[in-house]
């Protein structure tokens, strides 16, 4: 018999806005202790250095996290050419310095058209990816280079808002991109086309799937409800977890196919798609989860929401 898990049983998605200096994975504990939430995880890692959108996932919601890390992202990030560091980010040693003063504005903004598109990046070694089950990040501590093999992605927006010249110049950016892609990478990139050297200074997500920074609390925000045990305040801050899912093709079932589906059968509904996934509601409106489309056209329960 398994042990049960301590803690309050709530489901929810909460818009943090993580602060700098913490990891994702941190943040994410704190979040829970400050909910005392039974179960957590977190929908995407972001540097210690970078700050804004993390969704955090309690209870039943952490059953869809995986909808809000293959999600695309969006960031506002500011570069500085002239450095190189060991972690391509302002929390590293400069390794490399050159020049950038030739660098103009004009000849960033053509570089940057470049990019855009789907392109193929080399991962950092400071990262979560894994060589022989082991993190890249921890062979970097180490002093250890691997090769990495280029990955595909998407930049589906790539701009730049502010430049300033000089030895050491700065951009302002902001990226829209798929899963997967190192925004410290793009500046490492650039820096070696310009021969000079790049790195992000600060890093700041402004949208992870379909939620973005208007909706998120600061851990401040959290611990003063917390502090008055005000936990009515706590849980009107979650979002339920079908927001997430809305890109996603919906059935509104009749009584008996939600029936059937909530033990694990496949069903027959009229007017749904020819294939892909659904999300699914029952009579009543209430979420239940998430199907896919079989090949004879019946609906296959993928993951549902438990305790229904």
């Amino acid at each position: 018999m398994g042990r049960r898990r301590k803690g309050r049983d709530i489901s929810g998605i909460l818009l943090l806005n993580k602060p700098a200096g913490r990891t994702s994975n941190s943040a994410m504990v704190v979040c829970r202790a400050i909910y005392n939430a039974a179960k957590a995880g977190h929908t995407g890692a972001l540097d210690p250095l970078a700050t804004g959108v993390l969704p955090v996932c309690f209870g039943e919601a952490t059953k869809f996290s995986q909808f809000l890390l293959d999600a695309d992202k969006a960031y506002r990030s500011r570069f500085i050419f002239g450095q190189n560091t060991d972690t391509a980010d302002a929390d590293g040693e400069v390794v490399s310095e050159a020049d950038a003063s030739q660098l103009t504005k004009e000849a960033l903004e053509a570089a940057i058209d470049t990019f855009r598109g789907d392109i193929e990046q080399v991962p950092p070694m400071y990262s979560a990816l894994k060589k022989d089950g082991r993190p890249l990040y921890e062979l970097a501590r180490k002093g250890i280079e691997v090769e990495r093999a280029p990955r595909p992605v998407t930049i589906r927006r790539f701009e730049l808002e502010s430049f300033r010249p000089g030895a050491l110049a700065e951009a302002v950016v902001e990226v829209h991109c798929s899963k997967g892609t190192y925004i410290r990478s793009l500046a490492v990139d650039l820096g070696e086309v310009f021969a000079c050297g790049g790195h992000v200074a600060e890093l700041h997500r402004i949208k992870a799937g379909p939620f973005d920074e208007s909706g998120t609390v600061t851990m401040d925000t959290l611990q003063a409800l917390r502090d008055v045990e005000d936990f009515d305040g706590l849980d009107a801050l979650l979002i339920p977890v079908e927001r997430a899912l809305e890109h996603i093709p919906a059935l509104h079932l009749v009584e008996s196919c939600a029936y059937y589906l909530r033990l694990g059968q496949a069903v027959f509904v009229a007017n749904a798609p020819t294939e892909g996934t659904v999300t699914l509601f029952d009579e009543h409106g209430q979420f239940m989860g998430i199907g896919e489309i079989l090949d004879d056209g019946r609906v296959k329960p993928r993951r549902l929401i438990a305790n229904m």
